[in-house]
């Protein structure tokens, strides 16, 4: 099994910028999977190819009958399984570390401007509240609620894999007609017993996770679900950001009469000549 310390670090980064059940959600994916695949699955699945013997002596009989039992590893579908279910969060965590950046940057270059004179020290944008801690609001809030999406589907997905692919309990016997096995043979299973209940463990935290999921969707709240899926919002900070304006400061629609429409006017200011003009005016504000 290889080192997930690296992975670890990653989430414990997560786990900060995240909600209380997601925090849960966190902690129940590196206690009860990461640490206990580590620590407890290479001892269950170490003879899951070499104890699995069948009665025959045909050579390759027992390879291929153990290919189509498991087309693969228990071991290595739940590794695939917790690196799936893990992206969604480094993607988030990702997009949290940029909004931190850029608002580093902003504030190096206001201490700029006010060490040369240019302007004063602005307040700081709403990016994090009084205690310091980003908010998940805008552009951060739609990549979390994605997150929650599709650690959702990628649960529910890899359940009925691994349903489909084993079911949810091992068979001591095991029959196989597969070539170039000559008949129909037996095929026996190690421990298959230990194995079935590390599944149903693996299911049962599987489901946690699913049910945590869906609580935190539930937490954030329907409005802010719909908030931040849609564009139907303030543009946030970050955005300001990301354009070049300073959080707080909108674009104003100028008053003035725009250049295209100046342009339509006669060039000549003689009154004659403006009579038409000034003619269809007082006719609208008549009307």
């Amino acid at each position: 099994m290889g080192d997930w310390s690296f992975l670890g670090r990653l989430l414990e980064n997560a786990q900060e910028h995240s909600t209380v059940i997601g925090k849960v959600w966190l902690t129940v994916l590196f206690i009860f999977r990461i640490l206990v695949l580590g620590a407890a699955a290479e001892e269950v699945w170490g003879d899951e190819q070499s104890d699995f013997t069948c009665n025959t002596q045909q050579p390759g009989c027992e390879n291929v009958c153990y290919d189509e039992a498991f087309p693969i590893s228990h071991i290595r579908f739940w590794v695939l399984q917790i690196i799936f279910v893990s992206t969604p969060t480094l993607i988030y965590l990702g997009h949290v570390l940029h909004i931190v950046r850029m608002e580093e940057k902003r504030r190096e270059r206001e201490e700029e401007l006010r060490k040369a004179g240019r302007g004063g020290k602005r307040d700081k944008p709403p990016i994090r509240d009084e205690h310091g801690k980003i908010r998940i609001r805008g552009a951060l809030l739609r990549t979390y609620i994605f997150n929650i999406i599709f650690k959702t589907l990628f649960e529910v997905g890899f359940i009925l894999g691994q349903y489909f692919l084993y079911g949810f309990h091992l068979r001591p016997l095991y029959k196989c007609g597969r070539w170039p096995c000559p008949n129909t043979v037996d095929c026996f299973i190690s421990r298959p017993t230990e194995k079935t209940i590390f599944i149903i463990f693996m299911l049962v935290v599987a489901c946690v996770s699913l049910v945590l999921n869906l609580l935190e969707i539930y937490h954030l709240g329907w409005k802010k679900v719909k908030q931040g899926v849609t564009n139907e919002f303030v543009p946030d900070s970050e955005s300001m950001l990301l354009d070049g304006r300073e959080p707080g400061n909108s674009e104003m629609i100028p008053e003035q009469t725009s250049q295209s429409v100046l342009g339509c006017l006669p060039v000549n200011r003689d009154r004659k000549s403006l009579m038409p003009y000034l003619h269809i005016s007082d006719n609208m504000l008549s009307q």
